[in-house]
């Protein structure tokens, strides 16, 4: 979310191309739900834009971003990282098993809690309606979720626990990243004081972008080095 029409549709269109170089990168087919996150996040702010542009409502655009918002990405995130993290256990022998034996019942806690939000916040939107309102510098966005503190718990677990308990370095600074984003957004929003969450985005679409770089030159054979001529 953005504080405009202008700025949604500047930083999503910018997001999407970040998302286009990331799928590109890809090298391993595990890599691929993480990977294709920033080009979802920069449809969703480009969305926005078009919600901002309408003066809100409750129509399709409404509910476009609210079903990116709510159901998919607490199921997205855990078994995209889930998935990369199985594709990158060979790259590193030494470091990217480390941790394994210690995190799988929290990681399987991550991937239940998403597919439980994901139920409850489905049913929600097949069964009410999503209205998006204007206030200031921010829209506000009003669904019917039932036992919403409990969804709410559930989502954070499976979204920034997910990121936290990975066994890649930069997917955990991505977690740390999103969590601190959740705060200072969540806090200016509550304010209708003005929405920030897109420059997170940003952040979290170029760090999606090194991951994959990074992985693609681990990944990369490497030329067997010698000390001195061979003849």
């Amino acid at each position: 979310m953005c504080w405009s029409a202008t700025a949604d549709l500047v930083t999503g269109s910018g997001i999407c191309a970040v998302g286009v170089a990331t799928l590109a990168g890809v090298r391993r087919g595990g890599d691929l739900p993480l990977a294709a996150l920033p080009l979802l996040l920069g449809a969703h702010q480009i969305i926005e834009s078009y919600l901002w542009r309408h003066g809100g409502g409750s129509g399709p655009l409404a509910l476009a971003w609210a079903a990116i918002a709510l159901p998919l990405l607490p199921l997205w995130i855990p078994l995209g990282v889930l998935l990369a993290d199985r594709a990158g256990t060979g790259l590193r022998p030494g470091r990217a098993t480390e941790g394994l034996t210690v995190v799988p019942v929290l990681r399987a806690v991550t991937v239940a809690a998403g597919c439980a939000t994901t139920a409850v916040l489905a049913y929600s939107l097949a069964t009410g309606t999503v209205t998006a309102e204007v206030r200031g510098r921010t829209i506000g966005y009003a669904v019917d979720v039932p036992l919403l503190p409990l969804v709410l718990a559930g989502y954070l677990v499976a979204t920034l626990g997910a990121l936290l308990l990975s066994t890649d370095r930069l997917l955990r600074l991505l977690g740390a990243v999103m969590a601190a984003g959740a705060v200072v957004c969540g806090t200016l929003w509550r304010t209708e004081f003005i929405s920030t969450w897109c420059a997170f985005a940003a952040v979290a679409s170029v760090l999606m972008l090194l991951w994959v770089w990074r992985r693609t030159g681990a990944g990369a054979p490497r030329r067997p080095r010698h000390p001195h001529p061979v003849v």
